[in-house]
């Protein structure tokens, strides 16, 4: 659902995606457990007490059956205001726009708020993290790892924060691939307050994106779950600088758990700085001196991946399917996918109508 979400449909629509979002007790995995049982939105609230029961528990399944509470109401007037304004777009899980890399992860969003050029969630791009409080040396690698690594055509994405984050947009901005900012707060609110220009210039030339609902404030637990769609957009996440004990570290265990690459930039045994960088070297981060090397790694020149597209792997997927009816254990052994991976592309196929679901836990391509 894009920019001017005006007619009736479209604003059903989508107020059936912001109720379910804002159902207490139920985050991203549970909506998706709930939208593969059900389908759509409005098939999940018409469904019975009983079926809901045994998706999820009996206060959640209570929730849904009773009217909509006055939030979900109000959240609505705010978004289809905000969809009035050029370059705003709300994608939701069922939209074949919604970033393909995202749906490999364990807990994709229901619903995403983007600001401008939202075909850079789609396209490869490299996550640089790293330290709020770097050296000036870390922050000028940071623009120039940035500023290369667009310049080959892959996106730029970081989080919006001061230091490293700030330098890696700027740098991303000045080559073709340009940045994408993932933000802890409502997409119509900018934090830190400092970032307010930059927030400005990435939302024209680049993209500013947040699962978070509008007018949410900045709150200290969601930059850590913001962290995952950081590292669940890129192909890899390189690491400039970061403390021992820093957040840069969770979201590259996080990259490492949803199968990304992580890449370090070593610095001296003496700088606190290098410490996270050092520690994650040893658990099998590559360590790259040079956007070349983080080029090569990821087998991308001249902005196309030498090896095969990861974006592409519907097909495969459709083509392990045949056009007789599988069970997902089947199918899994066939594509050789993950069980999550694989669920999240059949919901996608499936809300794309590419795919039905059997009786019997079967799938059949639809002809």
């Amino acid at each position: 659902m894009h920019a001017h979400a005006t007619t009736a449909d479209a604003a059903m629509e989508l107020a059936g995606w912001l109720r379910l979002q804002h159902l207490p007790g139920v985050g991203p995995v549970a909506a998706r457990a709930l939208l593969a049982r059900f389908g759509l939105p409005p098939q999940v609230f018409a469904a019975p007490f009983e079926a809901l029961r045994e998706v999820v528990p009996a206060s959640v399944a209570r929730a849904i059956v009773q009217p909509p509470k006055p939030v979900a109401n109000s959240q609505l007037e705010l978004t289809l205001q905000w969809l009035q304004r050029p370059g705003n777009a709300v994608l939701t899980l069922a939209d074949a726009g919604y970033p393909p890399l995202l749906l490999e992860i364990a807990d994709p969003p229901l619903l995403l708020y983007i600001r401008g050029r939202a075909e850079l969630l789609s396209r490869p791009g490299v996550a640089i993290i790293g330290s709020r409080n770097a050296s000036t040396q870390g922050m000028q690698n940071a623009a120039a790892f940035a500023q290369a690594l667009s310049a080959a055509g892959l996106s730029i994405i970081s989080g919006l924060a001061l230091g490293i984050d700030t330098h890696a947009h700027e740098g991303g901005l000045r080559g073709a691939g340009a940045t994408v900012a993932v933000i802890g707060t409502g997409a119509d609110l900018v934090y830190p307050r400092r970032n307010l220009d930059l927030a400005q210039r990435i939302a024209e030339q680049g993209c500013i994106v947040s699962e978070y609902a509008l007018g949410l404030p900045a709150m200290p637990a969601n930059f850590p779950r913001r962290n995952r769609l950081i590292s669940g957009l890129a192909r890899g996440v390189l690491v400039i600088e970061a403390a021992a004990q820093s957040g840069s570290l969770i979201t590259a265990r996080l990259a490492g758990e949803q199968g990304r690459d992580v890449y370090a930039l070593p610095g001296s045994i003496h700088a606190t700085l290098a410490k996270g960088c050092h520690a994650l070297i040893k658990q099998g981060a590559k360590l790259v001196e040079s956007a070349d090397d983080v080029l090569q790694e990821l087998q991308w020149l001249g902005g196309v991946p030498t090896a095969p597209p990861a974006v592409e792997d519907e097909m495969p997927l459709l083509a392990a399917l045949g056009h007789d009816p599988l069970d997902a254990d089947t199918l899994a052994a066939r594509s050789g996918m993950a069980m999550g991976a694989l669920m999240g592309e059949l919901l996608a196929l499936e809300l794309a109508g590419r795919v039905e679901r059997l009786p019997g836990g079967l799938f059949q391509r639809c002809k």
